[in-house]
């Protein structure tokens, strides 16, 4: 006990600054790196520290209740007596440390939710903001590039076009469609797109010199039957990005806007 119950202390203190960092944190890497270990537990011990002092401060505008450094550091002693002491003082005020850590832990959850939320609902981390250094994912490159969150509200592409280059039985051939969702792998890497409306044509049928002026690309495309194409990254030879925004002309007339 004289080893476990220190250890439990110090894990529920510093269990809400993990949770609040997971939470706010938009990473698309989930695999285990060991390399930002020591960056990963100042930052949780950092977001522990600002939640505790704000929840001791409430504690004692609130519920009159005062933190006892003496009763924590009985706690975190190794000494069998010194704990006997301090679990005598946690039990007399039982109702209030379990509150305490109940409200603490669902803050820890809730409050960066939100904040999340609202950087993304205001753009606020777009690379041209006032703050975007500051409220910018930078583990999160795919976010910004396929969903268009670097620009303004009003600048905003109605949709991104993807054209991407498979090679098929040793012909490359050009997928053009509308993005409608991606997924990363657990490293972080792209894994997989998936795109409607899509249309395909082998690049050995390009426009040369002659045709290049002549618009048609009914004579080129070929549409892909299905409601969604899931295009494999790992299979792309290249991966071209175009960001749409429409006019209002365009956004009034839906026929503009056909199939290939």
């Amino acid at each position: 006990m004289n080893i476990a119950l220190p250890a439990l202390i110090a894990f529920l203190l510093l269990l809400p600054g993990f949770i609040f960092r997971t939470r706010l944190k938009r990473a698309e890497r989930t695999s285990l790196d060991f390399s930002p270990f020591g960056q990963i537990v100042a930052e949780a011990v950092l977001w522990s520290f600002v939640a505790h002092l704000l929840w001791l401060a409430l504690s004692d505008i609130v519920f009159s209740q005062r933190f006892q450094p003496l009763v924590l550091m009985k706690l975190l002693s190794a000494s069998p007596f010194s704990q006997a002491d301090a679990t005598v003082a946690v039990a007399a005020n039982f109702a209030w440390v379990a509150s305490y850590f109940g409200s603490l832990f669902v803050a820890s959850f809730l409050v960066p939710t939100l904040v999340r939320a609202t950087i993304s609902r205001f753009r606020l981390d777009r690379s041209s903001a006032p703050w975007g250094a500051v409220f910018r994912f930078h583990d999160a490159p795919w976010y910004y590039l396929l969903t268009g969150a670097d620009f303004t509200e009003e600048e905003a592409p109605d949709f991104i076009v993807i054209s991407a280059i498979v090679e098929i039985a040793k012909e490359a051939v050009l997928y053009v469609g509308v993005l409608s969702e991606f997924f990363v792998d657990a490293d972080g890497q792209l894994d997989r797109l998936v795109l409607q409306g899509v249309s395909r044509r082998p690049i050995a049928a390009d426009k040369n010199g002659a045709d290049a002026d002549d618009g048609s690309e009914s004579g080129r495309f070929y549409e892909v039957d299905g409601d969604s194409f899931v295009l494999r990254y790992s299979e792309t030879v290249t991966l071209n990005v175009q960001y749409v925004k429409l006019t209002a002309e365009e956004t009034a007339d839906p026929a503009i806007h056909s199939s290939r």
